[in-house]
């Protein structure tokens, strides 16, 4: 297993039954003896906890941290209020994506950033290289455990172990400095699910005590582990964007329909910004659409979407949706094909499968 890297967590999933695999160079669970079916179920209908502690955090801070982060980032950083959290690509000067990544502001010079595990080292030397200004950038991936409590139950589980009001805490807003358990903890209102949820960061120390103390306070919830498996079958019905499908160094922010996220007409400067408005003037040949199959079979990254005999795009994302109970699919296609066509078809395996362009998410949650 080389040089692969485990969590705080790693024995608690081995002692679940944890099936667990190398990702990215981290020892994580996939799934549990439940299943993935029953995982996706659990967090929609009651609550699991994952482990992502292989996610990457970055602090910023300093007198021209807003500055600077309005340069690397898409994304407009000055609507941003202390404690709530914005997204934003992360783009090279053509458009390209280094990452999407999540922003916490405790203050106006002193910012939380979380990255893609897989990018992180990535990300960092990125940030280094457009530094600027009073500014002082931390790598922090390596002392830090996170896990995401997801699904209708998480509130109430969660609250047994923290003073804060979890009530008051809306959606994309966090609390630094909380104790949950006893382990001083950032508490926020996010999730990769489409459910109601929370994640909860702490320093790896207290990570042990915050599981157990999550798992003591959920067994009476039917709180129930769970993995990666889930974890892309709950973003894919979401139709949350996954980078490296959805997004990578060749899939701009526009063609993935994260117009919402890039504010073009930002008064400052950005990286990728005349590439992106350039982008935006000349139209774009691929774009981001949903499918459902009609015919069962399994749309999976990479294969071919057909429109007759023409190729007009390619399936980024696609798996079966307990939820929905039908196999759905994200793909890139030529939008003004797809606009005029309401079917199209993926070839598998040498044979063409129907399939409906459908709005996205798939699923939402009520």
């Amino acid at each position: 297993m080389g040089n692969v890297k485990k969590t705080p967590f790693y024995e608690k999933h081995v002692a679940l039954n944890g099936k667990i695999i190398d990702y990215n160079g981290w020892l994580l669970p996939v799934q549990f003896p439940q299943g993935l079916v029953e995982e996706v179920h659990d967090t929609r209908k009651r609550a699991t906890i994952f482990d992502v502690s292989h996610m990457g955090e970055v602090s910023v801070e300093g007198k021209d941290a807003e500055a600077y982060l309005q340069k690397i980032l898409v994304n407009d950083v000055s609507k941003l209020k202390d404690n709530a959290i914005i997204y934003s690509p992360v783009c090279y000067p053509d458009g390209g994506v280094v990452d999407d990544i999540l922003i916490y502001r405790i203050n106006s010079e002193n910012f939380f950033l979380v990255v893609n595990a897989a990018n992180t080292d990535k990300d960092y030397e990125w940030f280094q290289e457009n530094l600027f200004g009073d500014v002082r950038l931390q790598n922090l991936s390596p002392e830090y455990a996170q896990i995401a409590l997801q699904g209708p139950n998480s509130k109430s589980i969660l609250q047994e172990l923290t003073d804060i009001d979890l009530d008051g805490m809306k959606f994309y807003r966090f609390q630094a400095d909380v104790s949950v358990a006893g382990v001083n903890s950032i508490v926020s209102r996010t999730g990769y699910t489409g459910e109601d949820g929370f994640e909860v960061y702490c320093k790896n120390e207290g990570a042990q005590a915050l599981w157990d103390a999550v798992w003591e306070a959920g067994e009476k919830k039917e709180l129930r582990p769970a993995g990666l498996g889930s974890r892309d079958v709950l973003r894919l019905e979401a139709s949350l964007p996954l980078y490296g499908h959805e997004l990578s160094r060749e899939i701009t922010p526009l063609q993935a329909g994260l117009n919402r996220f890039v504010a073009l007409d930002k008064p400052v400067p950005f990286n990728g910004q005349e590439a992106l408005q350039k982008q935006k003037q000349e139209g774009i040949s691929r774009k981001l659409f949903g499918l459902e199959m009609l015919e069962r079979s399994v749309p999976r990254e990479g294969y071919p979407v057909m429109a007759g005999d023409e190729e007009i795009g390619w399936i980024s994302s696609g798996s079966y949706s307990p939820t929905l109970e039908k196999f759905i699919a994200m793909a890139f296609m030529d939008p003004e094909v797809a606009k005029q066509e309401e079917e199209v078809q993926v070839l598998i395996r040498k044979r063409l499968y129907r399939a409906k362009i459908t709005k996205m998410p798939f699923y939402r949650r009520d």
